[in-house]
């Protein structure tokens, strides 16, 4: 997530925002319908939240031409749903009826109980006289199955006006993946032209105003849905997923945001709850509570090789910490960007994982990104003389170093507990990173780390390189010089990461797009890091094609 305002996207965050995989274009046979324009399932079909016995199945009904997403019209009508171990339904293992109504904009979602672990189904929903186009999910290995591997793709970051979303075409076209991970912003909140790409507005937002009320997050999130990439990998991958920000406003915090204006658009509180309850009815999440008090932190295993905790960084998160003196507060013990609640479920649930493989889903950067990475011990006069945070100048406040006490309360759990084998996965900043996670990043590569983070670049939104529209590695390789910890910087492309996990390591390979300007655009390798169990982070070869 970046300070994105209609004047200048980059104004704050000036330089970040803005193994066999076999890439195979044989893809499950989903029927063409999933790009319907009309009819009743003209927003496709989805799945979600993967168990080892279940998962949540996702569709919306448009049940008249004039119960259009938002329109708050529209009768009930029954839905008919069925999941079936086999494509033409011959065996179906469970079935049921619900009724979609105005109240959820006329989706659905079902919690469907009883299937078989590490198993693909199908499923299919139906309607006034039609049928919806055939998905495809996978459920979770059991419990106390060790899966030889886990593939999962990792995306970020997509702005319907920045341009197409290739990076979930190649992703579809992949048949050898478990699950999705979206790590937020799955939208953006601006009015049409508010925040384009390097290319300007290549294709323009509904609604054209920048969403606020409950109607414009569901038309807003109605308009994805009719992406025809995004609904390829809806019907063919589970997703697991996290809000960032954009999903209810820039910058956002557990009291406000950075683009929410009360005066003009009236109580954030209002706005947080509309923006959470049209997610909550769009997506294929499982979450708890409703309204403004939503909880979607939770936890998934994959047997006894990894454990996945999605977490919730703008819920309960305080104001960010501002330039100058106000830089002082990104070392305030007292302030939180995961609430205490959370703190205490995501370090109890780490410390108890009976797994290899401690995965985080974490929406902003959690590696120190500072000028320099300064040594507490000997630095303190200047930093208290200066306002500096004592683990340097912070360059971007929203990501962990502005709120420094949070991350030191969790990375010292880590190593005082002798977790291992923990890996953060990261969207948000629109480039690409690696790093090992020290403790004090003065002194590595001595000193202890608290596991690697890998960071995967924007679907499609604004990136360094697009608004230098200039190769940045220079800038890259300065980072990487001040903060010795930073593996792998890239900040120019776009596209997506896969995870690959096994007992032995797990590596990410970042695949980046060669134009998202171009909706039939192509894709290279970027590169490969793997962390070994029980190691740090080394380089790989691009994984064989």
């Amino acid at each position: 997530m970046v300070s994105d305002s209609p004047v200048g996207p980059f104004a704050r965050r000036t330089l970040l925002k803005g193994g066999a995989a076999a890439l195979t274009a044989t893809a499950l046979l989903i029927p063409a319908a999933a790009h319907a324009t009309a009819g009743a399932f003209r927003h496709g079909v989805a799945s979600g939240d993967p168990l080892p016995d279940g998962v949540i199945l996702w569709t919306r009904v448009t049940v008249s031409e004039d119960a259009t997403p938002g329109s708050g019209v529209g009768e009930p009508v029954s839905v008919r749903w069925e999941v079936a171990g086999d494509e033409g339904f011959s065996t179906v293992a469970a079935s049921g009826n619900v009724t979609a109504t105005v109240s959820s904009d006329h989706t659905v979602k079902i919690d469907v109980s009883g299937l078989a672990p590490g198993s693909d189904y199908f499923y299919r929903f139906t309607a006034r006289g039609e049928t919806s186009p055939v998905g495809r999910t996978r459920t979770a290995p059991a419990l106390a199955d060790s899966p030889e591997r886990l593939r999962f793709g990792i995306v970020s970051c997509a702005n319907w006006e920045a341009g197409y979303f290739g990076a979930y075409r190649h992703l579809a076209a992949r048949t050898d993946l478990d699950a999705i991970v979206h790590l937020g912003d799955y939208l953006y909140e601006y009015g049409r032209g508010k925040y384009g790409g390097r290319n300007g507005t290549v294709r323009p937002h509904e609604p054209s105003n920048e969403t606020v009320s409950l109607a414009d997050y569901r038309i807003r999130h109605a308009q994805y849905k009719t992406d025809p990439d995004l609904l390829d990998l809806h019907a063919r991958q589970p997703f697991i997923c996290t809000w960032d920000d954009h999903e209810s406003a820039d910058n956002s915090w557990s009291g406000g945001a950075g683009n929410h204006d009360p005066a003009t658009e009236g109580a954030w509180a209002d706005r947080k709850a509309a923006s959470a309850q049209a997610y909550l009815e769009w997506m294929p999440v499982r979450a708890k509570g409703t309204g403004g008090d939503v909880q979607i932190y939770r936890r998934l295993r994959f047997g006894t090789l990894a454990e996945l905790s999605m977490l919730d960084l703008r819920s309960y998160r305080d104001q960010e910490a501002k330039p100058g003196a106000g830089w002082r507060e990104a070392d305030n013990p007292a302030r939180t960007i995961t609430g205490k609640a959370q703190m205490d479920w995501l370090t109890a649930g780490l410390a108890s994982a009976p797994v290899r493989w401690k995965l985080v889903g974490n929406s902003v950067m959690i590696a120190p990104l500072v000028f320099p990475p300064l040594e507490p011990a000997t630095t303190a006069a200047i930093t208290g003389t200066l306002g500096v945070p004592q683990a340097g100048l912070t360059v971007n406040g929203d990501q962990w170093d502005g709120y420094t006490a949070d991350r030191q309360r969790l990375f010292r759990t880590i190593t005082e507990q002798q977790i291992s084998d923990v890996v953060f996965l990261t969207g948000d900043i629109h480039s690409s990173w690696a790093a090992d996670l020290p403790v004090d990043a003065a002194n590595y590569p001595a000193g202890s780390t608290a596991g690697v983070e890998f960071v995967v670049p924007s679907v499609t939104s604004t990136s360094v390189g697009d608004m230098l529209k200039a190769n940045s590695a220079p800038i890259a390789e300065t980072i990487k010089g001040i903060n010795h910890h930073l593996r792998y910087v890239e900040l120019d492309s776009h596209g997506y990461g896969v995870l690959e996990v096994t007992p032995e390591q797990s590596q990410m390979d970042w695949f980046y797009l060669i134009d998202v300007a171009d909706p039939n655009s192509g894709v290279r390798h970027g590169t490969s890091l793997a962390v070994r169990a029980g190691g740090r982070l080394e380089p790989r070869q691009a994984p064989a094609s």
